[in-house]
Order: structure tokens, then C-alpha cells, then sequence
């Protein structure tokens, strides 16, 4: 068997899934996803018309759901070996298909505050809107000041 043929059945046999090629935009080393993926929603027709989809087949898509799943698409945090510190990315995944084999490429920029109120999964960082702001503050305190509107008065 020749060197050629021995490389292609190993690739053959290989079940196992081949670790994603995302790497730092800032230093080029590999990074380490450290979350799980944030999947992206649109909820109007211009966020699809952004991604490509013409105004009308926007139009009709929602008018027919109220979000529509954006596939390739998410949020994600990495961590860099050399930037030493977690950042949140929008990652695109675009699918290469040859006859030989077929091989993802990802492309990353930084998440802009945005696309986290198209997150599903996410907690708001203004909070809920429903929760009073007596329960806010409490839910942020921590230690023996925690109690300080329930004292007792004499």
C-alpha cells in the first residue's frame, strides 16, 4: 500500500470529531471555548436582510414566525493563552464542500451588544422588568448588610 493510500484510510477510519479551528484575531494561537454556544435569533425582517435574505422573503418569514433560528450563527466565550482572559465572540461557521473532503472554516469578531438580545438562553443584564427594585438590590447583596431593612425598631 502506498503512502497516499494509507493516509486516506486513516482519514476514513476516523470517527472522531477534529477539534474546531478558531484562533485568536489579536495573537493567532488557538482558541479554547470555555461556554456553551449562544444560538442567534432574528426577530425582524431587516436582521435577515442583513444576512442576505431579500426584503420580501424577510417580510414573509415573519410574518409567518416570530423568530426565526439564524443557523451558523452564535455566541460563544473563548479564552487566549496569551491575551490571558475570556472574551465573548460572534462566530460564523461556512461549510467548504470539495470532492475530496468537506471542512468547516469559522470566522469571529467580537460580540457587539447588540446580538445579545437576539440570544436565546441568555440573562438580560438590565434585569428582568418584572422584578421590583427592593428584590434587585437584595438579590445583590452579600453579608451582614443584607439585613439592614429588616431591623427590628423599638
Amino acid at each position: 500500500m502506498s503512502e497516499v493510500e494509507l493516509q486516506d484510510k486513516c482519514n476514513k477510519n476516523r470517527k472522531r470529531s477534529k477539534r474546531r479551528a478558531i484562533y485568536c484575531p489579536v495573537h493567532g494561537c488557538y482558541l479554547h471555548s470555555v461556554s456553551q454556544k449562544h444560538q442567534l435569533f432574528a426577530d425582524s425582517a431587516g436582521q435577515l436582510q442583513k444576512r442576505g435574505v431579500k426584503r420580501q422573503n424577510a417580510l414573509i418569514l415573519m410574518a409567518a414566525k416570530t423568530a426565526i433560528s439564524l443557523q451558523g450563527e452564535w455566541l460563544e466565550a473563548f479564552w487566549c493563552d496569551q491575551c490571558q482572559q475570556t472574551k465573548w465572540y460572534h462566530v460564523k461557521k461556512s461549510a467548504i464542500t470539495s470532492a475530496v473532503n468537506q471542512a468547516c472554516t469559522y470566522k469571529i469578531s467580537a460580540a457587539p451588544p447588540e446580538y445579545w438580545q437576539q440570544v436565546s438562553g441568555v440573562i438580560s443584564p438590565e434585569g428582568n422588568p418584572s422584578v421590583g427594585e427592593f428584590t434587585l438590590r437584595h438579590a445583590r447583596m452579600v453579608g451582614i448588610n443584607s439585613s439592614k431593612d429588616f431591623q427590628l425598631r423599638n
